[in-house]
């Protein structure tokens, strides 16, 4: 497993409640949904850029 580092993150305590609940309902952690989060849009950002080299 790739090492973690941490580091600070400033959210509203709006969304930060909100990830709590999309966490609670995915049984895991709010620092786990947020990693899965950001893991998914990597995986888009991924496939999108793929796409545009497909259509060069």
């Amino acid at each position: 497993m790739a090492e973690k580092k941490p580091f600070a993150l400033r959210v509203s305590a709006e969304m930060l409640k909100e990830i709590e609940e999309w966490a609670n309902g995915e049984f895991r952690s709010i620092n786990g949904q947020i990693e899965y989060i950001l893991n998914q849009a990597l995986k888009e950002r991924k496939k999108a850029q793929n796409r545009k080299k497909a259509d060069k």
